[in-house]
């Protein structure tokens, strides 16, 4: 026999005999040599391209992968490298033994890496599996990876920066129609996943080796009592009369339905995230309190990145009314992030800025979208982070004309709205003008924050009726009250003011506050030079209102020096 026939042989009695084996057969991964014999007949396999060889493996490898999924709630080995050297035989070579290895991996993923998703080896190993067989994965088997996405999220929270250029590459693949929208929530809420883990871990200990979903299942009754108590008392079965200062006080309960939600391992649709739990808001609380885990700081910088390539393949990829869908819980998140100064800002700018690059490339979901969106707008003075939202919303209805020209009631709704939050506010802004100017700072912020809102509003509703002119007369009604009001903040009733001035010339209006998309008839956008035909062009072409420098009336006698500044 030559040396490859005996190696061959080798590992076939190898596998053999650990399946008569007892102290084997029971947890086969506790001998190395298995994994090692698994690895050399799979070689073999690949080398010598024969159908035959690879049906005489095949059911010591099958057997082999049954005896090791039985044995993993009573091993103490991890299993997880073996297994995966069993998938990629079966991917390789399931059309020849006629084995489709899609339950298998799905086996792979509630048995093995429920349990061996912290364990750094069998993360990377998993990753790189995935990675390797990424086009197969997804040709054969398209609703595999976004099914366990939320198993996936938990590998990349608890192994960290480490395993994110690895992870970054499966990323695309975890995204579907079925997972596109609950994988927002899954990614902004990364870091109280972390949270929650080494909750968990601190309580139970190793997460290696330990499924928690057994947990979620085990506690799935008491869940139910707990839902059912609050519904009927007010109170929660975790708000006993215990020490309300005892450490267990800042853990998360397990039958908290956020703790069973950031916990699960697969995708069960897009769920209602319970914020307001008192354990739930407990837990926060200690987690900002305490001095950030190394392992947080680590996701807190990645989530901002993983959202990067999150809305990136949204913008190229998914279709319109996923994106739609998408809008309304975008907006919602956006207050609801975990209290850290950096990270917020980090995530809460992406979300906006997404936000706004979606009303710029389709924007009839102005439109569309409009009950939400007043709803976001009458929680403008909420927190910051709504009045932030509201100051966007405000600049989007006006600059893309409350959805475009074909959706003139929706327009009108939202003017309607604006108009409601403009006169809610004057009225307000008086009121403060005949205060005290020095005050305590949140009053201070609170007029600050509303003469931004006075003057996102005030351009909104101008930008509104230069885009559907039936708005204007109702415009200058609103616009003369801003202008003769004289609040305390100058810049809002000028503005006004000069908006009002601008109306009474339909052109210049046109130019400086029409859409920044041409119509159909205009190959033009409004407001803008096309400096090429420079040349062609009477100098007056240019609007006077380029010149607001000079003072006086407009002059007749300026050059295009006046425009354009000599170096």
């Amino acid at each position: 026999m030559s040396d490859r026939d005996r190696g061959w042989d080798f590992h076939l009695r190898n596998l053999s005999n650990s399946a008569r084996d007892s102290s084997v057969a029971t947890d086969p991964a506790a001998d190395p040599s298995v994994l090692h014999s698994v690895k050399k007949l799979y070689e073999l396999c690949k080398e010598e391209k024969n159908d035959d060889l690879v049906a005489r493996v095949y059911p010591l490898i099958n057997k082999l992968f049954q005896r090791s999924v039985a044995s993993l709630s009573q091993s103490r080995t991890s299993n997880g490298l073996l297994l995966l050297d069993i998938l990629q035989f079966f991917l390789d070579f399931g059309e020849v033994v006629l084995h489709d290895a899609d339950p298998s991996i799905r086996t792979f993923f509630r048995s093995c890496l429920s349990r061996e998703f912290a364990d750094p080896v069998v993360a990377e190993a998993t990753l790189d599996f995935i990675n390797v067989n990424k086009k197969k994965l997804l040709s054969s088997f398209p609703t595999l990876l976004p099914q366990f996405f939320p198993l996936l999220l938990k590998l990349i929270a608890w192994n960290g920066e480490k395993l994110e250029k690895a992870f970054l590459k499966v990323f695309p693949a975890v995204m579907s129609s079925a997972s596109f929208l609950p994988l927002l929530s899954a990614l902004v809420d990364l870091p109280i996943l972390v949270v929650a883990l080494e909750k968990v871990e601190k309580s139970s200990g190793s997460l290696i080796g330990s499924s928690i979903a057994t947990i979620q299942k085990s506690t799935a009754p008491e869940m139910l009592l707990a839902l059912m108590d609050e519904a009927y008392t007010g109170s929660t079965i975790a708000d006993g009369g215990g020490d309300s200062e005892s450490e267990d006080s800042n853990t998360i309960d397990v039958a908290d339905p956020l703790f069973l939600e950031l916990l699960k391992d697969e995708n069960d649709g897009l769920a209602e995230r319970h914020w307001a739990s008192p354990g739930m808001a407990a837990t926060l609380q200690a987690a900002i309190n305490a001095p950030p885990s190394d392992r947080l700081k680590q996701i807190l910088s990645m989530t901002p990145r993983l959202l990067d390539v999150y809305f990136a393949i949204a913008l190229r990829d998914v279709n319109d009314s996923l994106i739609c869908a998408l809008i309304p819980q975008l907006m919602a998140r956006n207050a609801t992030l975990f209290l850290d100064k950096n990270f917020s800002y980090e995530v809460r700018k992406r979300l906006l800025e997404f936000l706004l690059a979606v009303f710029q490339r389709s924007p009839d979901f102005i439109a569309l979208l409009k009950k939400p969106i007043m709803d976001r707008l009458a929680e403008a003075y909420d927190s910051p982070a709504k009045m932030e939202l509201a100051l966007q919303l405000c600049w989007a209805i006006g600059e893309h004309g409350g959805g475009g020209a074909s959706h003139k009631d929706a327009a009108r709704e939202l003017f309607e709205n604006l108009e409601l939050l403009l006169y809610e506010n004057l009225s307000s802004s008086v009121g403060l003008r005949q205060e005290a100017s020095v005050g305590p700072d949140s009053e201070n912020y609170r007029k600050s924050s509303q003469s931004r809102l006075l003057c996102f509003v005030v351009t909104a509703i101008a930008k509104l009726a230069t885009y559907h002119r039936e708005l204007l007369p109702r415009a200058r009604v609103s616009l003369g009250k801003v202008a003769r009001s004289r609040i305390s903040d100058a810049r809002v009733w000028k503005r006004a003011r000069d908006y009002l001035g601008l109306m009474n010339d339909p052109a210049i209006c046109l130019s400086i506050l029409g859409p920044s998309r041409p119509s159909q008839h205009d190959i033009q956008k409004p407001g803008t030079v096309n400096w090429s035909e420079g040349g062609r062009k009477m100098v007056a072409h240019f609007p006077f209102y380029i010149l607001g420098d000079q003072k006086g009336p407009p002059f007749r006698d300026f050059t295009i020096s006046d425009i354009l500044p000599r170096k």
